[in-house]
């Protein structure tokens, strides 16, 4: 163990194996700024301890992997954090030099889905969904964290599921290249820990070198935020078109972005 208290998130290791939960079921697992400094913290803290060999990310029940950013928390949130503490999050996930398993056990959108496919390797129970959420409530994300998904799907599979934010069932999924492999609920801890086994008895300074030799890859894209950022920030965004996807979330109903998109006079 690492010593720290979390509030949001569960952390555990056993047997070489640290266990990273989202504890938020209510929410589906979604998460706040506070919830992302945790998870921060404790993929740092097994990055860093000599007794993990392995990482698993998950969300507690049977529903949720994650459901992304709480909608709520993105509502009444400033920027800076919106911004910063997911990309921060996000930076910490793709430096970890041990491998990482995302175990999807259930909706994994928005954010829980960029999640999963930052990790090594993602296992997925069949009644898993996948995709994104973003213009559909007026929840941004950009840099790497977008373009990341072409390295993973290829372009026009990666713009079609971050620009029309359609759900990817998990055997489509399986056949996009999001997950690894998909199997029944019943057998998915089963099937992450047939994983974690077989990664433990590797070298785990080859593995290390291995996944500094994959981020060496991507590296190029990791600096890519600050053009995003200016587009983010502006006042005429955040008054008007993130406030209205919120609420409309919060309201059940379809939001209505043509407001948004100024008529020319003839």
């Amino acid at each position: 163990m690492n010593g720290m208290e979390y509030k949001d998130i569960i952390y555990t290791v056993k047997d070489q194996v640290a266990t990273l939960t989202i504890n938020r079921p209510k929410q589906y697992n979604a998460f706040t700024g506070d919830t992302l400094k945790e998870m921060t913290l404790a993929i740092e803290a097994a990055g860093g301890d000599p007794e993990v060999g392995v990482v698993v990310i998950t969300g507690a029940g049977d529903k949720a992997f994650s459901a992304g950013g709480d909608v709520n928390w993105e509502k009444t949130s400033g920027a800076d954090r919106l911004i910063l503490e997911p990309y921060n999050f996000h930076y910490t996930l793709s430096r970890c030099l041990k491998p990482i398993i995302a175990r999807v056990n259930g909706f994994a959108v928005g954010a829980g889905n960029h999640i999963a496919y930052y990790c090594d390797f993602t296992i997925a129970a069949e009644h898993a969904i996948f995709g994104q959420n973003g213009p559909r409530v007026g929840s941004p994300a950009g840099g790497p964290i977008v373009n990341y998904s072409a390295r993973v799907l290829g372009h026009k599979r990666a713009r079609e599921m971050w620009m029309l934010a359609r759900k990817i069932p998990a055997k489509q999924a399986l056949d996009w290249g999001l997950c690894n492999v998909v199997v029944p609920m019943a057998e998915l801890d089963a099937e992450v820990q047939k994983w974690c086994d077989e990664l433990l008895a590797l070298s785990p300074t080859c593995l290390k070198i291995l996944k500094a030799s994959f981020i060496d890859e991507y590296e190029d894209l990791l600096g890519q935020y600050d053009r995003n950022r200016r587009l983010i920030l502006t006042p005429e965004f955040w008054s008007g078109e993130q406030q209205e996807g919120a609420r409309a979330f919060l309201e059940k109903r379809k939001a209505d972005f043509r407001k948004f998109r100024i008529a020319k006079k003839a």
